[in-house]
């Protein structure tokens, strides 16, 4: 192994260890962009070979965040090259996080190599280095997102594109053809983007080689059409039409992907799943969130993320974007000079990324959607990730910052600075300076990247530990054939928020997740799911995007008792200071009411459900006279609730809604209730969740207890 094969491998290691390490400690459930459940879930698919999820008429409950909802049938609204990416390390090691490693090391090797290509093995070693290292990679590149991958994609058809450029190497044309053919199925206008600069060398050069200073035919084209066939055209007519094949036979896959998917080629499943979410300017939008996109607004939009990307998000931030500037101003002194043809060739070419990138992300509204406000770096997703959609353009940044960089040491070393340093002092001292010069800068830059990378990491590990919070109860559990319903706060979704919680592709694995609904929808459920062990997970809180407001979480077992009847007792704490209470059993707009004066410590409700109605029994075992019934319906929530009225009139709730429904054997029930406690109001908000095992959630009198037993 030569030593500048062993560079680049050492480079890629590195990468790739700082990234996995990352994606291990820093996102151990995922991030605060919930996209990453789908590809994950997108990849689970692959492995079964399915491209869609078989809900059934169950899709509701099962339908996770971005899919698409078709009939019975569930599929993503992203396309699959990265998810069946980290299928690959799913089906090897049964690890995902192996995927973004190799990523991220290939990333920063391709990136070295371009370098080399536009300078020489130096710049191209450094540039890989200021690419790993800048504080967009080593986030984006830790989590399950598709920006890396399709760069990584990107890069491959950059390096093979300017290998076949080089040597004519029509194996390494076709490589290309087929790497943007794999970067486009993945994110289409990306790809485009990325490409544009060479597909218009592309064009130019099959341009010069059709047509003469005279503008007619050449000798090649002419043959061409005769027997020599494909072989006798330019080299570079070969190369491209090789490329262009390949890169159209994966367009054409897309476009069979959609079909199968949406039933029409030309409509992607985003557009299936918002039709206002596109590039274009206008109204847009995309899960009742809309904006007017103008021009203007696109363009500050844009200016933000640019301005971010400078300063905050690649390595050094403002010095290392200097710096960049400082190498293309080089590189533009060579090739005015015409000095370094090859190198001009590669640097021209990536240099195209400054204007094509920036100028394709003006029409498409994502980059003014992660900007939560404008101005404001610490907000929005750009706060964790840095401006992702100008991930790529880390890659032009990174080598001519590196060229920037390579030139001024060897300038301060070789050149006209250090011979002036010389006269004044001694060839050694200036040494010295040079040196000491260049270790002040590498400070700089290093401790400008730190600082950047300290902001991100403690705003996604403030999310980690929420999340740590939040699934304790479930990582606590040993569940075997289990099924347990979980809250949905960001609406009708499965892993929006709660990535961590994925069901296996066919709803058979041993655990299954389902969305906690209705009575109707529970039971649907149930009836679905018939001989396993059910629980609900729930938390006592409110859940937010704030890192900093956490929730209190619970995880019950579930029983369902069935009989003619049932008899259910619901006992409470009272405090000392409690005059007055108040218990009513209620079904809709049905209520009944019972006062007690002067209760005890404890007060319990006794009452009935059958199969037409549910009755308030007794209170504290004295019968409750008169008509104490509501009727319910086949499937229904029967509420209890219990209010108890202090000395100065401050009330405190128990609360708790019971599923119940009829059934040939009788009427059943689904207990423990969902229990919640309350002040100063007589209807608990689903954040107010009684806690029973948490003693310092409530006030210590605080006890609530139903037990359920059948009858007949």
């Amino acid at each position: 192994m030569g030593s500048g094969t062993a560079s680049y491998l050492t480079l890629g290691v590195s990468a790739g260890i700082a990234v996995f390490l990352i994606a291990v400690f820093v996102f151990p459930y995922h991030s605060v962009n919930h996209d990453e459940g789908v590809y994950l879930m997108q990849a689970s698919m692959l492995l079964e070979g399915q491209l869609t999820l078989a809900g059934g008429d169950l899709a509701d409950v099962f339908r996770p965040w971005f899919f698409i909802a078709d009939g019975g049938e569930l599929y993503p609204k992203y396309n699959p090259v990265p998810a069946a990416m980290v299928a690959v390390s799913m089906a090897l090691f049964n690890e995902p996080r192996v995927t973004l490693a190799v990523v991220a090391a290939g990333n920063a090797v391709l990136v070295a190599i371009l370098g080399s290509m536009v300078a020489d093995r130096r710049v191209g070693l450094l540039a890989g280095v200021l690419f790993a290292a800048s504080p967009m990679t080593l986030f984006t590149s830790s989590v399950f997102l598709p920006y890396a991958p399709t760069t990584l994609l990107n890069l491959s058809f950059a390096v093979a594109y300017l290998h076949g450029v080089r040597t004519g190497s029509l194996r390494a044309a076709a490589a290309a053809g087929v790497a943007i053919g794999l970067a486009a199925f993945a994110r289409p206008y990306t790809a485009i983007l990325f490409a544009a600069p060479f597909i218009i060398h592309a064009l130019w050069s099959v341009t010069r080689e059709l047509w003469v200073d005279d503008r007619s035919l050449t000798r090649q084209v002419r043959l061409a059409g005769s027997r020599a066939g494909f072989r006798s055209l330019p080299t570079p007519i070969q190369r491209n039409t090789l490329t262009g094949i390949g890169g159209s036979a994966f367009v054409g896959l897309t476009l069979a992907y959609n079909a199968v998917l949406t039933g029409a080629p030309l409509t992607f499943p985003y557009q299936a799943f918002a039709p206002l979410d596109g590039p274009g300017f206008g109204f847009r939008e995309i899960l009742g969130y809309s904006v007017d996109y103008t021009l203007a607004l696109a363009i500050e939009s844009n200016r933000y993320a640019l301005q971010f990307l400078g300063t905050r998000w690649f390595v050094g931030g403002v010095i290392g974007t200097l710096a960049a500037a400082g190498g293309l101003l080089v590189a533009a002194r060579w090739w005015r000079k015409r000095d370094r043809e090859w190198g001009s060739t590669a640097g021209l070419l990536l240099a195209g990324l400054f204007v094509s990138v920036p100028l394709g992300n003006i029409p498409f509204w994502g980059t003014h959607n992660m900007l939560a406000e404008l101005d404001n770096p610490a907000n929005g997703l750009v706060s964790h990730f840095g401006p992702f959609y100008y991930f790529d353009l880390l890659v032009p940044l990174s080598i001519f910052a590196a060229l920037g960089l390579v030139a001024s040491w060897r300038w301060l070393r070789e050149e006209a600075a250090f011979d002036r340093l010389a006269t004044v002092t001694s060839p050694a001292a200036a040494r010295g300076i040079a040196v000491a010069v260049a270790l002040v800068a590498a400070l700089a830059v290093g401790g400008a990247t730190a600082g950047a990378v300290a902001e991100p990491l403690d705003r996604n590990m403030a999310y980690t530990e929420k999340y740590e919070t939040a699934y304790e109860p479930i990582e606590s559990a040993d569940f075997e054939n289990a099924l347990v319903f979980i809250p949905d706060p960001y609406g009708p979704w499965q892993n929006h928020p709660f990535q961590s919680l994925r069901n296996d592709p066919g709803f058979d694995g041993e655990v299954v997740y389902a969305r906690d609904r209705d009575a109707a929808g529970n039971f649907e459920v149930l009836a679905a799911y018939p001989n396993r062990s059910v629980y609900r997970f729930a938390y006592r809180g409110v859940w937010t995007p704030n890192p900093d407001q956490h929730v209190a979480p619970k995880l019950e077992s579930l029983s369902t008792p069935t009989g003619e009847s049932l008899q259910a007792d619901t006992q409470v704490g009272v405090a000392e200071q409690v005059t007055r209470a108040i218990v009513a059993l209620e079904v809709d707009d049905e209520t009944v009411i019972r006062d007690i004066d002067a209760p005890g410590e404890t007060i319990t409700a006794n009452w009935t459900l059958d199969n037409g109605s549910a009755r308030l029994v007794g209170v504290d075992g004295t019968p409750v006279a008169g008509n104490t019934s509501v009727p319910i319906d086949p499937t229904e929530n029967v509420g209890l609730r219990v209010t108890l009225v202090d000395t100065g009139g401050n009330t405190y709730t128990y609360q708790q809604w019971t599923a119940v429904q009829s059934t040939p054997a009788g009427v059943q029930a689904v207990t423990p209730a969902e229990r919640r406690v309350c002040r100063l109001t007589t209807d608990c908000d689903p954040e107010d969740a009684y806690l029973p095992d948490d003693p310092t959630a409530h006030p210590e009198w605080v006890d609530f207890e139903t037990t359920v037993t059948t009858t007949g």
